[in-house]
């Protein structure tokens, strides 16, 4: 009688989980989108196939028509608009408030520099007394990678007690600044997360009596603050916020609005590439079990990179996530206990000669990692000229030891501890491989010495992201995972060691560990690597979309996906 827990089932589940469908799910409808900053307007359709589990993009009968509208020439305009009137702005908390607007409506990218020089101006002339544009000034020099000591910086609003002092407790506008800024706070800065502690108290105390507006932007922020929010989405989202401020800058909006419709023009044109590349590679055609999940892929990769400059690291990052998810199927529930030997072995050797042994259907996947590997290495060496095969070789051999982890568990009906499943789950959710392969097409100054030093041992914060997207993942998917009869995850390991008998304070406990992960990811901001900092953002990124995917109430994460699939690349802000 097999008494295993986990039914023949996943241990741990890559960043893009395979989530079978409810048998309700049906069809979306097909969306028709209008590109207004190409010379061409491409009609195509997005749908879901329930028999596949799959997101697809139909790109097969595209029509093409003239395009009526070319607005490059006016996007330019207001983009020169919006730099000089920051670079115009004189006074402190005006050109904060303006800076934070630039960067939460998704324009940012645009202006970096000018945004860094402005905050180091302002290190001087800030009001002392002014909680919220302290507040503010801080989370924007810490999230732009500036040093600043909480401990100097909020010495004011505090009595010897270290409590807030009462005029500061009843500045609504204030404690909302500082709230914000507390969720940037790092591990022993105990400033911060008592800031967090106190802030969190009095807004969920006075949010009855806010008026409509700032009711609302109360209880946004205690939702989900700035700092964990997908920087895309956000931007979708603050655009329609801002646009019924009273004191908002239509010219600041409309250059918001107009980027936005032009990146989302761009993000389908890569997610076409995407389409194409994974229609030719023909895994799914050559192989019955493998889903059609690459624009799942792409929707991810968005989140982790959102600026437009990263289009061909997508891309890339894209094909490497979807060969990840058929290696994935292919070890969770596909392969036999001794094909996954063989296929572990291969592997190891990165030859391909190695595949002799194998079945046909391994085989067909081996060579897909292999020369997808190898292209990506060939586009790092003609870019950088740095020979990144050592360490993107490395990243497929640790994913594929680590789930034969696995396989050894489910063979031995062995239930690991909630350490050992969480340091396994972090290699098998391949964090440790898109952060490699991302460290090399996104960052600047490497050479092979400073490439050796940062990658051997990778960095912390690869663990901390990759802990963080874990935890996330099994908060936000336990439920379907159980309907499928898994039953192992860290939600269940974590009340078994500590004897909780009820699964929500199960969940509540994994949440406090996520916020503990996020202090000692923030770490990272507090004195930044100029070489590191690319990739910390990335890291960033990637805690910060694994929250937003997977925090989804009571959707499915298929349904989450698609919405903001919809929201992302199809539906087009109206201007």
């Amino acid at each position: 009688m097999n008494t295993s827990p986990f039914k023949g089932s996943r241990i741990c589940i890559p960043i893009f989980r395979s989530v079978r469908p409810r048998a309700s799910t049906s069809n979306t409808a097909t969306e028709e989108f209008v590109d207004l900053m190409s010379p061409l307007w491409i009609k195509d359709t997005m749908s879901f196939t329930p028999d596949r589990n799959s997101l697809l993009l139909d790109h097969q009968g595209m029509t093409v028509t003239p395009s009526q509208v070319d607005d490059n020439n006016r996007i330019e305009e207001l983009k020169d608009y919006t730099r000089r009137a920051l670079m115009m702005t004189s006074d402190p908390t005006t050109t904060l408030k303006l800076i934070d607007t630039i960067q939460r409506l998704g324009v940012g990218y645009y202006l970096q520099e000018e945004i860094k020089k402005k905050l180091e101006e302002l290190t001087q002339v800030l009001p002392k007394d002014d909680l919220y544009t302290v507040a503010l000034n801080f989370r924007l020099r810490r999230h732009n990678g500036l040093h600043t000591n909480p401990a100097e910086v909020f010495q004011n609003f505090v009595d010897a007690n270290g409590e807030l002092k009462k005029s500061s407790s009843e500045d609504i506008e204030g404690l909302l600044s500082l709230y914000e800024a507390s969720y940037l706070g790092s591990s022993g800065e105990d400033v911060m997360s008592h800031a967090k502690e106190i802030t969190t108290r009095n807004l969920n105390g006075s949010v009855s009596e806010l008026s409509p507006k700032l009711h609302n932007k109360v209880v946004e922020s205690l939702k989900l603050p700035r700092h964990m929010r997908m920087e895309r989405l956000e931007a979708r989202r603050y655009i329609e916020e801002y646009s019924n401020e009273d004191d908002h800058n239509p010219v600041v909006l409309e250059f918001a609005k107009y980027d936005y419709n032009m990146v989302q023009s761009v993000l389908r044109r890569e997610l076409v590439e995407v389409t194409r590349w994974w229609e030719h590679l023909g895994l799914s055609s050559k192989l019955g079990f493998v889903r059609d999940r690459h624009v799942e892929c792409f929707l991810w990769t968005v989140g982790l990179l959102p600026e437009l400059r990263f289009s061909s690291s997508r891309i890339e990052l894209a094909k490497t996530i979807a060969i990840l998810l058929v290696i994935d199927d292919i070890y969770d529930t596909y392969g036999s206990y001794d094909d996954l030997v063989l296929f572990t072995e291969a592997i190891q050797r990165w030859d391909l000669n190695a595949t002799e042994q194998l079945p046909e259907y391994m085989k067909i996947c081996y060579e897909s990692l292999y020369n997808t590997n190898n292209e990506i290495c060939d586009k790092v060496l003609r870019e950088q000229g740095l020979s990144v095969q050592p360490f993107l070789r490395k990243t497929w051999i640790d994913m594929a030891e680590a789930y034969m982890v696995e396989a050894e568990w489910v063979k031995r009906e062995r239930i690991p501890t909630l350490n050992e499943y969480i340091e396994n789950g972090v290699t098998t959710s391949g964090t440790c491989m898109a952060l490699v392969h991302l460290f090399f097409l996104v960052s600047d100054q490497l050479t092979v010495e400073n490439t050796r030093y940062l990658l051997d041992p990778y960095p912390k914060f690869f663990t901390l992201a990759g802990t963080i997207l874990r935890l996330w993942d099994d908060l936000g998917t336990v439920k379907e995972e159980q309907e499928r009869g898994d039953v192992l995850s860290s939600i269940h390991l974590l009340m078994k060691e500590k004897n909780i008998k009820c699964e929500e304070e199960g969940r509540k406990e994994i949440l406090k560990l996520i916020y503990g992960l996020w202090n000692d990811l923030n770490i990272e901001l507090v004195t930044p690597d100029v070489v590191l900092f690319p990739i910390t953002t990335v890291a960033l990124n990637m805690s910060r979309a694994s929250q937003v995917v997977y925090q989804h109430n009571d959707d499915s994460y298929l349904s989450s996906v698609e919405n903001y699939v919809q929201s992302l690349f199809y539906k087009p802000i109206d201007i």
